[in-house]
């Protein structure tokens, strides 16, 4: 499997030329042969806004998704689509998980909100649930929601093999960045996959990690960049014959039970 990381300058409120520099980014990213292509969180408006801000930019969540459904179905790719949510006048941080046909086959609203964000936004449930997709197990979260060790460990045992995490991830927690993203991959033996943005505070380094916590590709920290990284998810079945942790976890909660 391909995974594409789009790392790019989400510009506060600039909506349509988000989106125009997204389809670019996008189309290079089909051309380096990815099979399931990213974006960061809230992408397409920017972090730092208001509530009317974040509201006004919903408006044009019905354009971008059937555009991104559009480009899913003609490429034959998965697309990773984090936009905000706007439900019962509350707001949510999401992503839409679009399959290769174009349809949409799972929504997941943030759960843990970090921050400034509390101002603005419901926590969605904490209900970690793995997707099956054409091209394996997945699981998505959202910036903070990595700095938990709980939600990747519930999906992993839920048997997820890759775990895709848009951000907007500051300099100042960088070294966070750094070590939890890895941690994560290395704690549930899976591999997991950062989407940062830059510019606007963010540290960018979006990355993907072998199941040993090893660093398999990494954009730059201030550049808008496309990174195409192939990866093998039988491998994860070769590192968890010699790590154990999740049957060993498994086992200490549940004796005789068995990993999904």
């Amino acid at each position: 499997m391909k995974v594409g990381i789009i790392q790019i300058h989400s510009i506060p409120e600039a909506v349509d030329d988000n989106l125009k520099r997204g389809l670019t980014f996008f189309s290079e990213a089909v051309e380096k042969g990815a099979d399931i292509i990213a974006f960061p969180e809230l992408w397409s408006c920017g972090y730092y806004l208001e509530t009317e801000g974040f509201k006004k930019a919903v408006e044009k969540n019905e354009e971008i998704l059937n555009k991104f459904k559009e480009l899913s179905r003609i490429h034959k790719v998965m697309t990773l689509l984090p936009l905000p949510i706007l439900e019962e006048d509350k707001l949510y941080i999401g992503e839409y998980l679009i399959e290769s046909n174009g349809e949409v086959i799972a929504t997941y609203r943030k759960s843990n909100l970090w921050g400034r964000e509390q101002n603005y936004f419901t926590p969605g449930e904490k209900d970690y649930e793995v997707i099956e997709t054409s091209l394996g197990k997945m699981g998505v979260l959202i910036c903070y929601d990595i700095e938990f060790p709980e939600p990747a460990r519930i999906l992993a045992l839920k048997g997820a093999e890759i775990i895709f995490a848009p951000a907007v991830w500051s300099i100042p927690a960088e070294n966070r960045w750094n070590i939890q993203l890895p941690a994560r991959a290395l704690d549930n033996t899976l591999f997991m996959v950062g989407i940062n943005t830059v510019e606007e505070g963010a540290c960018g380094q979006s990355k993907v990690v072998s199941p040993l916590g090893e660093v398999l590709a990494e954009a730059s920290p201030d550049k808008e960049e496309v990174v195409v990284c192939d990866i093998d998810l039988s491998y994860i079945e070769e590192v968890r014959k010699s790590i154990p942790y999740l049957r060993e976890f498994d086992m200490c909660l549940c004796p005789g039970g068995d990993i999904a």
